[in-house]
């Protein structure tokens, strides 16, 4: 999106303002499939972001959704999605979501523990239905080089790669279950192909093990992809060019097995597919000196966009890019950007090379269509929530779903 098409969201809905390029959006996933020669399903995770112009846009694009909830369910339902076309992951499924979920009829219900696969069985039964499974897989390693890993530990995520022997069959044994694939998902945000390619190479293995356990023909396995996007200054983009070349022959001996001969090979993606099209916008309100520092107050801060703070899993604390929309020719200098809320951890940025913030510019983070919005405090302190605007077949238009509907007139 240019600079001029995001400086004219801040000006007319007002900052905090998340803005998303839908366009963007659907020719990266267009891309995603002719990169792979179309082997792969596609599955979007909702809680990367759920708002409903994305999901609506998305979905016919899409082969599955998936769920961490039931009301991203309901959201997937709601967007126009069949019911059959939603696997719904998630440690902690609650009686009345796994109850809900089958008398709708969910397509797939990804089990992360035996003691919620004998509970979804006994629902199932009651209501007369055999529901499909997929069991969650926890593996013992995960590559280097992902931004976050789930596995080698213990884990609140499937079941342990070294307990599937013993249980496996007793999931595939449940009567108001179909056990009709895998799900594996170690890893997050990884910037290198060599490790991805790893990472599936892990997967198969497991899924290897996991057949030879079950001794079923299979419909389904699910590769949580891991595949990043750079956030950092530092960071080199993932080289997708690379990854067919690696990643296929390894797909491709999995399913030469006749017990996944039938089944389909799916990535499942969030951050990857919106996270470059999307853009946190917020004003400049105040600039002061103190104590040989530069400080600029911002409209928005770690209530409108934890992870771009640094305080959504991040060890140490590193400055995100960001943008100086207004002036981008200014000066380049070291400025500390804060947010408006009453605590000293609300810190945008520390010692920020920008092109000089004044009062009244518009700054952006790039980079922020997954995980900013709903994966932040945005009730903390009551300041306004910022709106979500999208650019799709080349018009914005007002795509907010604020809780808080308590915008002052005229704010900015």
């Amino acid at each position: 999106m240019t600079r001029t098409a995001l400086i004219s969201s801040a000006e007319e809905f007002g900052t905090p303002v998340y803005t998303y390029d839908v366009d963007a959006i659907l020719e990266r996933l267009h891309g995603l499939r002719d990169l792979f020669a179309g082997q792969f399903d596609i599955s979007y995770a909702i809680k990367a972001n759920p708002n409903m112009a994305l999901l609506r846009a998305m979905r016919p694009h899409l082969d599955t959704f998936d769920a961490s909830s039931f009301a991203e369910v309901q959201r997937a339902l709601d967007a126009g999605m069949a019911a059959d076309r939603i696997s719904f992951s998630g440690p902690a499924k609650r009686p009345e979501e796994l109850e809900r979920s089958v008398a709708v009829g969910v397509g797939e219900m990804v089990i992360e523990s035996l003691s919620e696969a004998k509970q979804l069985s006994e629902i199932a039964e009651r209501a007369g239905r055999v529901q499909p499974c997929l069991v969650r897989i926890n593996p013992l390693k995960v590559p280097k080089k992902f931004g976050a890993s789930m596995a080698g530990a213990a884990s609140q995520f499937g079941i342990d790669e070294e307990l599937i022997g013993e249980t496996l069959p007793v999931i595939a044994a449940l009567p108001g279950l179909r056990l009709e694939g895998f799900h594996i998902y170690s890893g997050t945000n990884c910037l290198d192909a060599d490790a991805i390619a790893e990472n599936f190479s892990i997967c198969c293995s497991i899924f290897n093990q996991a057949v030879d356990v079950t001794g079923c023909r299979h419909k389904r396995v699910i590769f949580g992809s891991g595949f990043g996007i750079p956030y950092l200054p530092d960071e080199t983009p993932l080289d997708h060019a690379q990854l067919p070349g690696l990643v296929l022959p390894i797909v491709k001996e999995l399913l030469s097995r006749p017990e996944f001969a039938e089944a389909k090979p799916t990535l499942e993606l969030g951050r990857w597919l919106v996270g470059p099209f999307g853009w946190l916008l917020m004003r400049v309100i105040s600039c002061k000196s103190s104590r040989g520092k530069e400080i600029r107050t911002c409209d928005a801060g770690f209530n409108n966009h934890l992870a771009a703070c640094g305080m959504m899993g991040s060890v140490f604390r590193r400055n995100w890019v960001y943008e100086n929309l207004t002036n981008p020719d200014g000066d380049i200098g070291p400025y500390t950007l804060v947010g408006p809320l009453c605590t000293t951890i609300d810190r945008l940025a520390a010692d920020l090379e920008i092109a000089e913030p004044r009062v009244g510019d518009i700054l952006a983070i790039p980079q922020s269509g997954a995980y900013g919005l709903t994966s932040s405090p945005t009730r903390f302190i009551s300041h306004p929530e910022p709106r979500e605007v999208v650019l799709q077949n080349g018009q914005m238009h007002d795509a907010s779903e604020s809780l808080l509907n308590h915008r002052v007139e005229g704010q900015r």
